[in-house]
This record gives C-alpha cells, sequence and structure tokens, in this order.
C-alpha cells in the first residue's frame, strides 16, 4: 500500500470528494441521505469557504481513498487542525489506511508548525473507538448543545 497525501480544494477535487462523501456516510453507521447534489455542494462551500482552509487527500496511485475537511484556527492555547469532517473509502477502512492518514497529516501539520488536531464525532460510531486508539484524547469538559424549533 503505496499512500501520498496531497493538499487538495473543494474545487478541483469537487467531484472525487463528493463521491467519497457520499459512498461513506450514506452507509451504516452513519446511513446519512446525501442523495441531493446541491446540499451536499452547499454543505462542502460551508467547510471550505472559510479563513485558513485546509483539505487533505489520501490517495493511493491516482485514487482518492480518503479526505479530512479542515480549517487551521488559531486558539488562545496555540494553532490547532480543526477537523470537520474525515472519511476513508469503505473497501479501506479496517486496513490501516486511516492510521496511516493521520500519520501523514501530523507529519504536514508539524512542518507548518501546528502541534494539535482537534475534532469532534459520536460516542456511539466505530470512529469514536478508532480515534481513542490512535492517540486522540476525549475532553470529558466539554460537551455539545443542539436547540430544535
Amino acid at each position: 500500500m503505496k499512500l501520498t497525501l496531497k493538499e487538495i480544494d473543494v474545487i478541483s477535487y469537487a467531484v472525487e470528494i463528493m463521491s467519497l462523501f457520499k459512498e461513506v456516510f450514506s452507509a451504516p453507521p452513519w446511513n446519512e441521505d446525501w442523495s441531493d447534489d446541491d446540499q451536499l455542494d452547499n454543505y462542502l462551500k460551508d467547510l471550505t469557504e472559510v479563513r485558513n482552509p485546509l483539505l487533505y487527500g489520501l490517495y493511493e496511485g491516482n485514487d482518492l481513498v480518503g479526505v479530512s475537511i479542515g480549517r487551521i484556527k488559531h486558539w488562545c492555547e496555540g494553532t490547532e487542525y480543526f477537523i470537520e469532517e474525515l472519511c476513508i473509502r469503505m473497501d479501506r477502512q479496517k486496513k490501516g489506511y486511516g492510521k496511516e492518514f493521520f500519520s501523514l497529516i501530523e507529519k504536514d501539520l508539524k512542518e507548518k508548525g501546528l502541534d494539535t488536531i482537534f475534532l469532534m464525532t459520536d460516542r456511539d460510531k466505530p470512529a469514536y473507538e478508532f480515534y481513542k486508539k490512535n492517540g486522540f484524547k476525549e475532553i470529558p469538559e466539554l460537551t455539545s448543545f443542539i436547540k430544535l424549533f
């Protein structure tokens, strides 16, 4: 498995990103409905048309097998890479691709002078255990809120 990391943007790589995103997040355990291309396009724009967007593609040859969509965020304790979405192609999951992806991302972030990755996930999804297994620490003082009306 020869994997390479590439900084990408949502405009040039929109078709690849949308295809991978739909494949991963429409399947279990997420089961999200991303059948509306306009809604997905707008969602990706919401995530990337920000100050300091940073998107990474994980490539196996010419095939996009993983994507990380985030931004560089300045905080009182330093500058971090805030990941909004991350996914690995379904047929590459549980084969070390995610671990390698983070290794390559961390190497690139260190070269950029960053030393922190921040992300959120659902406790009841496999990603939760994956992140813990790969050195991420849960922050018990943080919680999320939503108000539906």
